[in-house]
């Protein structure tokens, strides 16, 4: 009797073992799972953002999928194709000494734009960010620490974006609602967190490789990129670290009203 009682205790203690690593195995799963789809069923599939050219200053093809799925979530990229407006933006990941000159020619043309800062850049350059609001300019969240948000679970992302809003809004009395996606990447999930988090995603659909500070000196390649390719309702992206940005953005707007467009802000986009 007691072999057996033995024997049945022995089974017994394999079965729980058994049972609590399946359970730890189903649990670690469920872990995985939720960093990709806390967000109800929503896909995390990773979309880098793209823009494939049309001369003739034809609206370019954004991905008629992800402009559905932006869409959805009510982010932006393109303004309509009948009205000649075009929307300025400019990315602050840090600053490289030229966006005071920038501020001066936006001055100077009357022209708004839209400036989308990291939390290093508001933590270094407060004074600047000041600056762009008293004279008209949107401040756009870029987050805190300009990462891949697919790649962060849900609370990660609120903490990238909620934790540089409040900063903004506590020093500065400004409340953000316009954001642009780290490298220009998202998915569906990340949309919807953006969405109920009060904030508009905010693409583009005219840039061009201006970021690297080892590809400047460029000055008429650059402003042929901007004015080649210009349509209606561009939302153009410039980053505010490239020297030649800060040489070519005068001629480029007075040459885009020339052209017959009226610079907008995103508060007047019209879709």
């Amino acid at each position: 009797m007691k072999k057996k009682n033995l024997i049945y205790a022995v089974l017994g203690v394999i079965v729980f073992i058994f049972t609590f690593s399946i359970m730890s195995i189903n649990n670690k799963s469920n872990n995985e799972i939720t960093i990709t789809t806390s967000t109800g069923t929503l896909s995390n599939k990773k979309i880098g953002w793209g823009v494939k050219r049309n001369d003739n200053h034809v609206q370019p093809d954004l991905g008629s999928s992800n402009m559905e799925l932006l869409s959805s979530y009510d982010g932006i990229a393109m303004g309509n194709n009948n009205d000649k407006y075009v929307y300025l933006t400019f990315d602050e990941g840090y600053e490289a000494g030229y966006t005071s000159k920038l501020l001066d020619i936006l001055k100077e043309n009357d022209v708004k734009a839209a400036f989308f800062i990291t939390g290093h850049y508001f933590n270094t350059q407060s004074q600047l960010v000041e600056r762009m609001i008293q004279e008209g300019h949107i401040v756009g969240n870029h987050t805190v620490n300009h990462k891949s948000m697919p790649d962060l679970d849900d609370e990660k992302i609120k903490e990238e974006i909620m934790n540089l809003h409040t900063t903004v809004y506590e020093k500065l009395n400004y409340e953000m609602k316009y954001i642009r996606p780290p490298m220009g990447e998202f998915s569906e999930r990340t949309l919807s967190l953006i969405k109920n988090l009060g904030y508009k995603t905010t693409m583009w659909s005219l840039a061009y490789d201006d970021w690297d500070e080892n590809k400047q000196g460029r000055e008429a390649y650059g402003k042929d990129k901007v004015l080649s390719n210009i349509h209606n309702g561009a939302i153009i992206l410039l980053h505010a670290n490239s020297i030649d940005n800060s040489n070519i953005l005068d001629e480029c707007i007075k040459e885009i009203k020339e052209m017959g467009y009226e610079f907008k802000t995103l508060d007047e986009f019209k879709r």
